[in-house]
């Protein structure tokens, strides 16, 4: 099994989320959900993300977890597409899934949902104190538990935007940039703001993606660098690219190394998207019991402070203060009003739509 060592983040799925900053109640302490404790297992394994992603989640949650419980946390870094086949074969044939629960995209955990293979979490203690955002959108109750939001933005160096922030993706069609911009390898992110830099409406969407596809075609001619999460990071520490399409933690990564770096929301806007956290049918009672106390957890108003301050993300509990420099900021919404510019489109749309959006993506930036 991969564990620590593939930094692959997403060949993702993602679910918008109805959000908004009402709702919010007060959070209680982790607490015990049956009468009595179960033995514990010596270990649960966790499926992450790389990069900064599981140090923030190893920070915030796991490190917390092993200290109160003993029971030591694996992160799996096996990529999240890599991984659903071999859970959903798991729990067909009646086996125990490779991990004990699922850090993942909230499409991708909706379509698991919609297949049946993810344990009921609507009892969790702490769900009581979370917002809006936590709840998932078009499955009954809680198989997945939502834990943050985040923002698809635009990350540039300044010095090759002396005039300001770019104002749209067009501007990345200067020929000065050829070679010089970044995408996910599948297009995440990136398929709606293309659909209105083509000149199509978001309301055509999924029937009319003509527009997306055809300025799909024109970033394709600017010989993109194409990857993941952690190459984004990367790529920018080595002044490898300019500018970028890339959730906004990649961005306040490279800039908490020393990278001079920036971000905006173009005129187009960005796309909005949520991530959660969900445990696959199959598990022992005692291993159940546990890999629920974890979530329940990431739930804590304390976890979720350190946590999120690693990822720059705005969480799912109120009362959490803003990383230094990003109260107010595009990239981390908190009020009705910050929702404005993002883009979100039904997430039954996209569990029905996005693998032949990243197909048609990869066909276009292949050919």
């Amino acid at each position: 099994m991969n564990f620590e060592r593939k930094l692959n983040r997403r060949s993702l799925l993602k679910a918008s989320a109805a959000v908004g900053a009402t709702g919010l109640a007060s959070v209680s302490m982790p607490s015990v959900l049956r009468a009595a404790e179960p033995d514990k297992p010596s270990e649960l394994i966790i499926r992450a993300w790389g990069g900064p992603w599981v140090e923030a989640l190893k920070n915030g949650v796991s490190d917390p977890f092993t200290e109160k419980t003993g029971i030591r946390i694996i992160h799996d870094l096996t990529e999240d597409n890599e991984i659903q086949p071999k859970v959903w074969a798991a729990v067909a044939q009646n086996r125990t899934p490779p991990i004990h629960i699922n850090w993942d995209t909230t499409t991708n955990a909706t379509k698991s949902a919609l297949r049946g293979v993810c344990e009921d979490l609507s009892d969790l203690s702490n769900l009581s104190g979370t917002t809006d955002l936590a709840k998932p959108v078009g499955v009954d109750g809680y198989p997945i538990v939502n834990t943050y939001g985040y923002v698809y933005v635009l990350a540039y160096r300044p010095e090759a935007f002396p005039d300001g922030p770019p104002k749209s993706y067009h501007d990345l069609l200067d020929p000065k940039f050829k070679g010089r911009i970044a995408f996910y390898n599948d297009g995440i992110g990136f398929h709606f703001p293309a659909q209105v830099a083509g000149g199509g409406a978001l309301e055509d969407i999924p029937g009319n993606m003509d527009a997306c596809w055809e300025f799909v075609e024109k970033i394709k001619a600017q010989n993109p660098l194409l990857g993941e999460d952690p190459d984004f990071v990367t790529w920018f520490q080595r002044g490898e690219i300019d500018a970028a399409c890339t959730i906004s933690t990649n961005a306040l990564g490279a800039k908490r190394s020393g990278v001079d770096i920036a971000w905006t929301v173009p005129e187009e806007g960005a796309k909005f998207d949520t991530d959660g956290l969900w445990i696959p049918k199959g598990h022992s009672e005692s291993d159940l019991y546990w890999a629920r106390e974890y979530i329940n957890s990431a739930l804590t108003q304390a976890n979720q402070q350190v946590w999120l301050d690693g990822l720059g993300l705005p969480g799912v509990v109120p009362g959490l203060t803003p990383p230094e420099g990003l109260a107010g900021d595009p990239s981390y919404p908190t009020k009705p009003e910050d929702f404005e510019r993002l883009i979100r489109i039904s997430g039954q749309i996209q569990v029905e739509n996005e693998s032949e959006w990243f197909s048609k993506f990869k066909q276009i930036m292949q050919g």
